[in-house]
């Protein structure tokens, strides 16, 4: 651990703005400062964080999942997709629907045009039927013109590379290959890596008060509905949500998705993040790796690489010492993971921010962006 790093968010946990942080850092591929702080569980009991505590990372699930089996696709000369190419060549659906134009690209750097959200769990009659609704939805804004986050690009991308469910995918290629044995999606129920005991997981939001707000603030609660819903009430838990997803989408989906589902550890989110880097990856070519520090979208509104935000952003959460390169992602129930290639360094920060507090949630993005500066003055004074 490290001291400084420690009484930051310890101080954090006091003021509420989560019950728990687990933090990693490293360089040069060997982990400098790991420590668990607070309480992964406050209700219906309370158990304490470890250093290996699983927590839903949510939209990390976007890189450490889909991305890293993207691009290992574009690797793949035989039968593998395209960085350019239309998902229409790759999707395991023959339907019609000008989104299917969309290029591999364009959905891993978020500039499809495709809107920002849709509760697919009010649209859609099943699972089944999604990459058709996504297929056939009226774009937000033209293709390639400026980025729009949106979990409807990585659904997407996920249906161009799966070839099994992506869950089936991400455990082949990803969990198997590099021994992990607290990554997963469905934690609770998945059986390759060993019974988990939910006393091991974080615990995230009571119900989804958010996304049911959400969903009242934007019309989506009004018909029309997906034929096969009655009772709209029922897209909702109003359980503590407690070793199964926490994003609706992804919980509608079986738990399993390319935008969200995946849970883990700090390590383990680390041992992933190894692969996005050229001197350490196991799972890709070095050269691959560019794609990720590449940024695509200059002279648009945020600057993005391959299912990455790079740090040259206007306000990216990567803080003010990082390279400009460095490249990284957040996760709605309060995860991140940055990266900088020029100095090889890995941040990975988990917290159950949903958990345990009313709305609305706190926005933790300064606490990231300070988590990063300290980390850094701490490396540097080492």
């Amino acid at each position: 651990m490290n001291e400084q790093i420690s009484n930051f968010l310890s101080e954090r946990i006091a003021a509420n703005d989560f019950p728990s942080a687990v933090y990693l850092v490293a360089e040069k591929g060997e982990i400098v400062f790991h420590a668990a702080l607070g309480m992964a569980v406050v209700e219906p009991e309370r158990i304490p964080a470890r250093l290996d505590t699983i927590y839903d990372v949510a939209s990390l699930t976007k890189p450490l999942v889909t991305g890293l089996l993207a691009t290992q696709s574009i690797e793949d000369d035989d039968g593998g997709i395209e960085l350019n190419g239309p998902i229409r060549e790759f999707y395991p659906y023959k339907l019609g629907g000008q989104n299917l134009d969309r290029t591999v690209l364009q959905l891993a750097t978020h500039t499809s045009g495709l809107e920002t959200w849709l509760p697919l769990y009010l649209r859609a009659v099943s699972r089944v039927s999604v990459p058709e609704l996504i297929a056939e939805l009226e774009p937000a804004s033209r293709p390639g013109s400026k980025v729009t986050y949106s979990d409807l690009n990585f659904l997407a991308l996920q249906f161009a590379v799966e070839g099994n469910r992506i869950d089936d995918e991400a455990f082949y290629q990803i969990v198997d290959e590099l021994g992990l044995k607290r990554t997963t999606y469905n934690p609770l129920t998945e059986r390759r890596i060993g019974n988990l005991d939910r006393r091991e997981i974080a615990a995230t939001e009571l119900g989804n008060r958010y996304e049911r707000q959400t969903c009242i603030e934007n019309g989506y609660l009004q018909p029309p509905v997906a034929a096969g819903v009655t009772d709209m009430s029922s897209a909702f838990r109003d359980y503590q949500i407690w070793g199964e997803v926490h994003d609706g989408n992804a919980y509608f989906m079986g738990g399993v998705a390319g935008h969200a589902g995946l849970f883990s550890t700090a390590e383990e989110v680390f041992k992933i993040a190894l692969q996005f880097l050229p001197q350490h990856t196991q799972l890709l070519k070095p050269e691959t790796c560019e794609l990720f520090r590449t940024n695509f979208t200059k002279g648009m509104n945020e600057d993005r690489s391959f299912a990455f935000q790079l740090a040259s952003t206007k306000d990216s959460t990567a803080g003010t010492r990082m390279s400009p390169e460095s490249f990284g992602h957040n996760g709605f129930t309060g995860t991140s993971l940055w990266i900088d290639p020029v100095k090889d360094r890995i941040f990975v920060l988990l917290t159950n921010r949903t958990h345990n507090h009313p709305l609305p949630f706190v926005n933790i993005n300064s606490v990231r962006r300070r988590f990063h500066d300290l980390a850094i003055e701490e490396l540097e004074r080492r």
